[in-house]
C-alpha cells in the first residue's frame, strides 16, 4: 500500500496540524504534501519528515501572504499538485488538500476538520459581511467559483473522517458523503503535559485573539473581580484592542515552548474555555495536566469532556449555557466550591492520546483499503465474465 498525505498548508500550529503530524506517525514512510511550509512558525516536529509543496510553496510561506494569493495562486497550485501513483491518500483539510491530482483508482481517505468556511459559513467572516456592496459583488463571485471547485473535488472522496459529532451534519450538507461519516476525536500527545502536586492561584486562557474566541468576555469577568488572576496566551488580530481593556490582574503570554506552555496549563486553577469551537483540543491539554475546564457547553467540547451534574469527582468540566460574563462568573463559583479529582481528569484525558488515535486511523486506512481492493478485484473478475 503506497500512501501519501495531504495537508493544506504548514504555516501555523494548531489542532489540524497536530493531526497531520499524527497521520505521519501512523504511516512514517508517507511523504506529506502541502499548499505551503512555514518551518519556523509550525509545529518543529514537521523537521524530521519528508515534506513537499506546491510550486506555489516555493516562493511563498508565510500564513499572510499565503491568505492574501491563496486566489487564484494556491488554487491553482494545488490543482496541478500530482500524486499518481499513490494508493491511498489521506488528505487532513478544510480547504484545498482535496484539490490535487491522483489516479482515479486511487482510495481517497478525506479527513475534513471542517467544510471550507468561506465557501459554507460565508456570513462568518466580518470582512464579507462588513463589506460595501461593489466588493460583496466581488467576494460572491469568487465564492461561487471556490463552491464548485471545492464540491468537484470533494466527490473523489470514498471515505469522510471528521473530528467531531458537531461538524457531521456539515459535511452531509456541503458535500453529500457517499458513506457514513466517521467520527475520530483529534488527539491530545498526554506525555507532554503533567499533573503537579501543587496548584497555583491563577486562571488560565490559550487563545487566539479573534472575536468567536471570546476572550474579551472572560477579561470583562476579571476587570470586575481583580482578587482573581488570569493569564491568557496567545495572539491574533485584536491583540492591541484586547490587551488595552485588560486591568492588572491580568497577564499576557506568547511565544512559549512546550515546557513553559505544560508548566502553565499544570499549575493554573482551571482552563477558561469560552468559544463555541468544532472541537478544541486546548480543553483537552488542560485535562491532560489534570486542570479542569470552564466550558461554553456546545460543540466539540460535548464530545470531549464530562461535565459535572451530580458527581464533580467523576467530571472534568462545568459547562455554562450562554456566552455571557454572567453565566461565566456562574460557572467560577460553582467551580470553587466542588472539589474535582485532577487524577480521574487526566486518566480521562488518556483516552484521547495520540497512540490511541493512531491506532484508529490505521485500522480504519487498512479496513478501507482491503474493502477498496477487494471491490476492484471483484469488479475486474466480473467485467471479465461478462
Amino acid at each position: 500500500m503506497k500512501i501519501a498525505i495531504v495537508h493544506d498548508d504548514l504555516v501555523r500550529k494548531g489542532g489540524a496540524e497536530q493531526v497531520a503530524l499524527s497521520f505521519k506517525r501512523a504511516f512514517p514512510d508517507a511523504p506529506v504534501y502541502t499548499l505551503t511550509y512555514d518551518a519556523l512558525n509550525t509545529y518543529p516536529e514537521f523537521y524530521e519528515h519528508e515534506i513537499k509543496t506546491s510550486w506555489f510553496g516555493k516562493f511563498i510561506k508565510s500564513e499572510k501572504n499565503m491568505k492574501r494569493y491563496y486566489f487564484p495562486f494556491g488554487i491553482l497550485a494545488m490543482q496541478q499538485l500530482d500524486l499518481r501513483g499513490y494508493h491511498v491518500i489521506l488528505q487532513s483539510t478544510t480547504h484545498c488538500a482535496k484539490y490535487i491530482k491522483c489516479d482515479p483508482t486511487a482510495l481517497v481517505i478525506t479527513y475534513c476538520h471542517n467544510p471550507f468556511r468561506l465557501v459554507w459559513s460565508t456570513d462568518s467572516y466580518e470582512k464579507v459581511r462588513n463589506a460595501n456592496y461593489f466588493k460583496k459583488k466581488l467576494y460572491h463571485k469568487v465564492i461561487s467559483y471556490l463552491k464548485r471547485v471545492d464540491e468537484k473535488a470533494a466527490r473523489r472522496t470514498d471515505w469522510f473522517i471528521t473530528n467531531s459529532h458537531e461538524v457531521v451534519p456539515r459535511i452531509k450538507m456541503a458535500y453529500q458523503p457517499k458513506h457514513e461519516i466517521a467520527v475520530i476525536n483529534p488527539p491530545v500527545k498526554c506525555s507532554n503535559f503533567y499533573v503537579a502536586n501543587e496548584v497555583g492561584d491563577y486562571y488560565l486562557v490559550v487563545s487566539r485573539f479573534e472575536s468567536y474566541k471570546k476572550v474579551d468576555m472572560v477579561i470583562d469577568v476579571f476587570n470586575e473581580t481583580p482578587d482573581k488572576k488570569l493569564v491568557i496566551v496567545g495572539k491574533g488580530s485584536r491583540e492591541k484592542e484586547i490587551k488595552a481593556k485588560a486591568g492588572p490582574n491580568i497577564t499576557f503570554l506568547s511565544g512559549l515552548n512546550a515546557v513553559d506552555l505544560a508548566d502553565l496549563y499544570a499549575h493554573c486553577k482551571a482552563f477558561i474555555f469560552p468559544q463555541l469551537e468544532d472541537y478544541g483540543i486546548t480543553p483537552l491539554e488542560a485535562n491532560a495536566s489534570g486542570r479542569p475546564v470552564l466550558a461554553y457547553g456546545k460543540g466539540g467540547v460535548l464530545d470531549t469532556m464530562i461535565p459535572f451534574k451530580e458527581n464533580p469527582r467523576r467530571s472534568t468540566a462545568i459547562f455554562f449555557d450562554e456566552q455571557t460574563k454572567e453565566a461565566l462568573m456562574s460557572a467560577i463559583r460553582l467551580f470553587e466550591i466542588v472539589p474535582m479529582d485532577s487524577q480521574f481528569i487526566r486518566q480521562h484525558a488518556e483516552t484521547f492520546d495520540e497512540s490511541r488515535f493512531i491506532e484508529k486511523i490505521r485500522a480504519f486506512v487498512g479496513a478501507k483499503y482491503y474493502m477498496h481492493t477487494r471491490d476492484k478485484v471483484n469488479g475486474g473478475t466480473l467485467q471479465k465474465a461478462v
